[in-house]
């Protein structure tokens, strides 16, 4: 009989010094982000095939100013800001007016749509009057929509704070009018 048997036994477990899993690179991370830009640039464009030049002009840029690009920050909203501006260059060169018209919201504007209303209205519905927003408010509501603070969304619009709640506010008053007008 022998002194020592592994029947019923398990061996011993080797130990393993805990490594802690490899960070992922800056084009990996990057590309976490296509579809959102991808649908953001679809909003801005109007069209498929301009989106799919600019996320793949946004990603040309990045990757060629990885260098400029400080480890720890919002690597999402470095990509969104490299998206605003690439659509803003193509916005001159096929000569599109980018800008934002002056007008005055009517006082009368409801806050808010009644509950009632709102069960009728259909995705293409909203799709159609986020795309009869000028361009900057369009950029605003859809960064809004995808989870942007209005700080982070000034930085990405290159402007401030403020002119973003401004914006965000005029928008959807655009789109609440817009929503609420008979079908």
């Amino acid at each position: 009989m022998p002194l020592f048997s592994l029947r019923g036994r398990r061996p011993p477990l080797a130990v393993v010094p805990d490594r802690p899993a490899p960070q992922p690179t800056l084009a990996e991370s990057a590309l976490e982000y296509v579809d959102q830009l991808y649908s953001l640039a679809v909003h801005l464009t109007g069209n498929a095939s301009d989106a799919e030049d600019l996320v793949q002009t946004t990603y040309a840029r990045a990757l060629a100013g990885a260098a400029q690009f400080h480890e720890g920050s919002n690597v999402r909203a470095w990509l969104f800001r490299i998206l605003r501006n690439g659509f803003i260059d193509l916005a001159r060169r096929k000569k599109i007016v980018l800008e934002i018209p002056d007008d005055t919201l009517d006082a009368r504007v409801p806050e808010s749509t009644g509950l009632e209303q709102l069960r009728f209205i259909t995705g293409s519905e909203v799709r159609t009057a986020i795309a009869s927003l000028p361009v900057e408010y369009r950029l605003v509501v859809l960064l809004d929509v995808e989870g942007f603070s209005e700080a982070e969304i000034a930085e990405i619009a290159s402007c401030a704070p403020g002119t973003v709640k401004s914006r965000l506010s005029r928008a959807k008053a655009k789109l609440r009018t817009a929503l609420q007008e008979p079908r």
